[in-house]
């Protein structure tokens, strides 16, 4: 099968992933917030919402190993692939025991003075940052396993993972609404568990499915993989830990500053985002694979080309739901949520912005990854992600309001962090900025500015409700697909659409 074929085949298995898990994400939300009230969320957020971001620290250093599996694919070395598996259990295991260490020292210092919590819910936030912590150290050590069902291309275990994750969080939204238990610290402990339960099922079905998932502590004397493997990964996890910490401290910053409550606003908008970022990590988690093989097989051209698509549909994709939701934010989180807090809609629409913007570049940077060469953007690109956290202090401390925090977020890690990408991309892998601006930066602005001013239409000319919500949705997907069609897409790409569209009606009709 044709790469681009077996992207296209993969992608669809991961966005019907998705589209199950979203609605079952989005209605375990309600269930949470109304059982654990406005406080409790907000404490779980500011205290345990690294649990949340455990997807993007796990994805970040999946991407890192999957690297040198799928290069090691493309070159066709067995026994390479063996030798890369055990050495990954070994870096991990190290790396997951130095952030246990790093997460229970800070911990002196959050519920000492840094966060702002209820003294009689004090001891309860302290146990649910415990399990955060066993939850964050599971999550790492089964990035190997990741990394070898990413590499394989086994996209439909990576969906039924994915609705299984949903399931089981939905279980546990239900039982804390009728629990006598304290609530909080029950979320809490269960979705620690959760996190064990789905390392056990990888590594068992990893064991018993792939040739090189074994471990052999003499592939840990291979001192020349050895060190490009750890310093590869060492940048790697310096990069996406400081993302994590950045995340992170801008909930607690908000904390702070400004209290719990805000934590609940600011937590509703993190899980409209880590929805929405499920439609760049499905597209990577289906293109990387495709980047790492064409680089290592030494095809830099199917490289370049499929970063710069990938970047392209990713936000063409995202687009499609984000335009008619930012029209209709309102609406939506009043039917969602019943009582929506102060601040939530303003926060979700600023991170949705974040996420487009960050679609731009989202698979550019896999090519960064691809080619090796690490340290520099590393480097560069963990300034960038910790900077909204210094400059946020400065601008509360001189009277700025809260929504100040996602616009230095924007700028910081949108706008100059995408410009980092496309420098060290420029600078490694040769793509270039005009082919970024004509192929990418172009056709999708075009298509947003588009759908959003036509799709504001039945929302100014009509009153607030479900006929409303069902006019800019209908109004902007059919603009969307117009749009894209005319203008966004090569022949190429266009081509490749219609031969997918054959063999699905060919297969249908033969079943």
């Amino acid at each position: 099968m044709k790469p681009a074929h077996r992207v296209a085949i993969n992608t669809g298995i991961l966005y019907a992933r998705m589209g199950i898990t979203i609605l079952i994400s989005l209605y375990t939300t309600r269930l949470i917030l109304d059982a654990l009230g406005a406080d409790d969320f907000g404490i779980f957020n500011v205290v345990g919402s690294s649990i949340s971001m455990l997807t993007f620290l796990s994805a970040a250093m999946t991407m890192a190993t999957q690297r040198f599996m799928s290069f090691a694919q493309g070159e066709g070395d067995l026994k390479k692939q063996k030798d890369i598996f055990s050495i990954s259990i070994v870096l991990h295991f190290v790396i997951g025991i130095i952030v246990v260490i790093l997460l229970e020292t800070a911990a002196i210092f959050f519920f000492n003075g840094i966060l702002k919590i209820d003294p009689d819910r004090m001891e309860a936030a302290k146990i649910i940052y415990h399990f955060m912590v066993l939850s964050t150290f599971f999550a790492i050590i089964s990035v190997p396993y990741d990394a070898v069902i990413n590499a394989h291309e086994h996209m439909l275990l990576v969906a039924i993972l994915g609705i299984i994750e949903a399931l089981l969080k939905l279980g546990v939204a239900i039982y804390i609404t009728i629990t006598p238990n304290d609530k909080l610290i029950s979320f809490g402990i269960l979705m620690a568990a959760i996190s064990i339960l789905l390392l056990i099922i990888r590594r068992v079905y990893c064991r018993r499915k792939y040739e090189e998932v074994s471990f052999n502590y003499k592939s840990c004397y291979n001192k020349p993989l050895v060190r490009q493997m750890t310093s590869f990964a060492g940048w790697s996890f310096f990069t996406s830990s400081s993302g994590m910490v950045g995340q992170y401290g801008l909930g607690i910053v908000l904390n702070h500053f400004w209290g719990t409550l805000l934590n609940t606003a600011h937590g509703i908008a993190g899980q409209i985002s880590g929805q929405l970022m499920a439609f760049s990590n499905t597209m990577l988690s289906a293109l990387n694979p495709i980047i790492d093989k064409s680089e290592g097989g030494g095809n830099r051209t199917l490289m370049v080309n499929a970063s710069l698509s990938g970047s392209k549909f990713s936000f063409i994709l995202l687009a499609f739901f984000a335009v008619p939701f930012l029209i209709e934010t309102p609406y939506v989180l009043d039917v969602w949520l019943k009582d929506v807090p102060e601040w939530a809609i303003l926060f979700c629409r600023l991170q949705v912005i974040r996420n487009l913007i960050e679609q731009l570049t989202i698979s550019i940077g896999s090519s960064v990854y691809a080619q090796g060469n690490i340290s520099g953007f590393s480097k560069v690109r963990s300034v960038v992600n910790l900077a909204p956290i210094i400059l946020s202090i400065i601008l509360f401390n001189y009277g700025f309001p809260p929504y100040v925090l996602y616009i230095v977020w924007i700028l910081c890690w949108s706008v100059l962090g995408g410009y980092v990408v496309l420098y060290f991309a420029n600078k490694n892998c040769g793509i270039s900025y005009s082919a970024f601006i004509k192929q990418v930066a172009k056709p999708s602005l075009l298509l947003v500015i588009v759908v959003f001013v036509l799709g504001m239409i039945p929302h100014l000319f009509t009153e607030v409700g479900l006929l409303r919500l069902f006019l800019v949705v209908l109004v902007s997907v059919l603009v969307h697909l117009l749009i894209t069609w005319n203008f966004c897409l090569n022949h190429h790409e266009k081509q490749l659409i219609l031969q997918l569209q054959h063999r699905v009606l060919a297969y249908l009709k033969s079943r």
